[in-house]
């Protein structure tokens, strides 16, 4: 504890430092609480560090919160803002263009939990289709969903 108290300004940089690398690197910049307070601490080490306030724990506490919410009222609109562009984009997959030999016959009406299933890679997909496909035929493909292929005839 004694440590702490004498490298204080080095501890509240580094806990800085710390939560700013949790909130973007782990967490993907998914909360904003992390990332006021890092920049938070960051800050008051900076002013600790020039002198402005004095080297104690109560000063350090009340800065960070005082920071912490300067810097949550003044980036939130537009942190805000940029987690809004979502890319809608629909991710290419590796499965996209895989071709077998369908060992059941596939309906296109039936529902999901009535379609037949395709082991691949250590997982059960149910095979869907736009049109009617019958056994032995060879397909294709041609999108991968969460738990289901689409194909059609190769």
């Amino acid at each position: 504890m004694e440590w702490f108290a004498n490298n204080l300004i080095e501890t509240i940089l580094i806990i800085g430092v710390v939560l700013l690398i949790i909130e973007i690197v782990v967490l993907g910049f998914s909360t904003f609480f992390l990332f006021f307070t890092g920049l938070a601490a960051v800050a008051t080490a900076a002013i600790m560090w020039a002198g402005l306030i004095p080297e104690t724990y109560l000063w350090s506490l009340a800065s960070i919160s005082v920071f912490t919410l300067v810097f949550a009222l003044l980036l939130w609109k537009r942190l805000a803002n940029m987690q809004k562009d979502v890319d809608h984009k629909r991710a290419d997959s590796d499965l996209i263009g895989h071709t077998f030999v369908l060992l059941e016959d596939v309906e296109a009406a039936l529902p999901m939990n009535q379609k037949p299933n395709y082991q691949f890679s250590g997982i059960s997909w149910h095979l869907n289709a736009h049109e009617d496909l019958t056994k032995g035929t060879v397909v294709e493909v041609i999108q991968a969903d969460v738990g289901s292929l689409l194909i059609k005839a190769k």
